[in-house]
Order: structure tokens, then sequence, then C-alpha cells
């Protein structure tokens, strides 16, 4: 599986990339991540703008779509899912999506492996291209180890440094798939 996350800011001609990058096969999933709309200074207003960016894509990629924030659009708009994190730590009430989560440590992994998430993200894998000075936490021994006792499997994915060319490196580590921010918007 292939997941791409969007950039952190909105951009023009972003709704049209999505769609690309859905229609082309190069990703099978994209997360939309906006961690600064609940700091904008009218929160209606960011809710707004990530509603747009919504409607700006054809509603049969809606089943393809995850959401960082704003977890009442993805029930509104029935996106497949909602991604878990400090901001958003509970799915909305009712929600019967697909639901993910960020791990960076084994420890955090196996916390959550015992839990109903559909997948878990584990970075970072490799240095990062998007947030400069964020290196690698865990040597390929230690991936080789965490495989092993059953941590990385089908339900983990690889974040962090992750580009199209390492697609492969990652399914050989056992991850169930690569999640890509950095190298998908260049």
């Amino acid at each position: 599986m292939i997941i791409v996350i969007t950039k952190p800011e909105f951009f023009e001609g972003e709704a049209e990339r999505i769609v690309q990058l859905l229609d082309s096969g190069q990703a099978d999933i994209v997360h939309i991540r906006k961690p600064a709309l609940g700091s904008l200074a009218d929160s209606a207003r960011g809710l707004e703008k990530l509603e747009r960016l919504i409607q700006a894509l054809p509603a049969r990629l809606y089943s393809r779509l995850v959401l960082h924030d704003c977890h009442q659009l993805a029930v509104k708009y029935q996106l497949r899912g909602v991604h878990l994190n400090s901001r958003n730590p509970q799915p909305p009430a009712g929600w019967g999506g697909a639901v993910s989560i960020s791990c960076h440590s084994l420890k955090e992994l196996a916390d959550c492996l015992h839990q109903p998430y559909d997948y878990m993200s584990l970075s970072p894998i490799f240095d990062s291209i998007s947030k400069p000075g964020y290196y690698s936490a865990f040597s390929k021994e230690k991936i080789a180890a965490a495989r092993e006792s059953g941590l990385i499997g089908p339900r983990v994915m690889a974040l962090g440094g992750v580009t199209f060319d390492k697609i492969k490196e990652v399914e050989q580590m056992g991850f169930g798939g690569a999640m890509i921010l950095g190298d998908a918007w260049k």
C-alpha cells in the first residue's frame, strides 16, 4: 500500500495533484494533513478551507481519503478514514470508517498493535526529506528484529524519508506499505 501525505500548507493546484496521484496509481490513499488548521485566526475558516479542498476532488475518490484534522468532514463526506494524533486523539462519535495512528517508537507500536487500528505508521525509518534534521530512529538491525518479533508486519507503514524508489526496500523490511510526504510534492 502506498499512502501519500499532503504538504502541511494548502497550495494552488493541490486538488489536481491529489487526483493525479490517485488516478495514476502512484498512491492508493491520500492523507490530508493540515496541522495549522487549528491555529488559523478563525477555526471556522480552517474548516472551510479544508472543506473546499475536499469539494474540489471528485466524489469517486472520497473512499481513498483520510483526514488528520476536522474529522467531522470525514463523516460528512463519507471519506475512507481518520488519522489520530495529539490534536485529535479519538475518532468522531459513531465513526465506522478506517482509523490510523502514528507511532514514533517500537514501544508505541507494540501498544498500538493490540488496538483496532486499520494501520499504523512507524517513523522515522529514513532521514526525513521534508523535515531537515529529522533523522532515522531505527537501524536496519532494529527493524529486522522488530519484524522477526512480529512488531512490523502488514498493518505497519514505513514513514520518514520514504521515497517512491524506496518502496521495494520498505516491503523487503517487512512493512505493509509506505507513507510518502516530501517525495510526492517535489
